[in-house]
């Protein structure tokens, strides 16, 4: 398994409910195909450097995962369809 940085920036405009449960959706895509979640950060909310879709902040997470390509590929297209992630980023770790 190769280790992945992955950050993601959740909709604002949701209650804080709906925010945690987008969180944990994305944790369930890594646990439910093989991977490990390592660590998971919840950095709050923040200022966007430009609107996007319309919000001007967002909450921000961050997570390092243990997994196959194949989780990584349905994860990303789980956060480019949910409308509630404003933007999201994957990045493959060195291997050490």
């Amino acid at each position: 398994m190769k280790k992945y940085e992955i950050m993601f920036i959740v909709k604002p405009t949701n209650e804080s409910d709906e925010i945690k449960k987008n969180a944990e959706a994305m944790k369930k895509v890594i646990t439910d195909n093989k991977g490990k979640v390592v660590e998971f950060n919840e950095l709050g909310e923040k200022k966007l450097a430009y609107s996007i879709k319309k919000e001007i902040s967002g909450y921000y997470y961050v997570m390092v995962v243990e997994a196959q390509n194949e989780t990584i590929k349905e994860l990303d297209r789980k956060a480019s369809i949910n409308e509630n992630i404003l933007r999201h980023l994957i990045i493959k770790l060195d291997e050490e």
